[in-house]
């Protein structure tokens, strides 16, 4: 019988995520999604932030990471 590792699609199940729970960043809003939520990207991870314009340099504070994104605060801005 053949051993499963869990991953999907021959990817690891854990990657290490260019950010880190907690710490700040400083960011440029360069999209606004669907929700309105402004999207910056640090090492190609999405990171959403609430309350964002397009254009905005921000300090963010990242509140969540998932496997996919990660959703962040407005600390401050530049």
């Amino acid at each position: 019988m053949e051993k499963r590792d869990g991953s999907r699609g021959g990817r690891p199940k854990f990657i290490q995520k260019p950010v880190e729970m907690g710490k700040e960043y400083e960011v440029e809003i360069v999209e606004k999604s669907k929700r309105g939520e402004g999207i910056a990207r640090i090492q190609g991870l999405v990171l959403f932030v609430p309350n964002a314009n397009l254009g905005d340099h921000v300090t963010v504070r990242v509140t969540r990471i998932s496997s996919r994104f990660a959703e962040a605060e407005i600390a401050g801005a530049r």
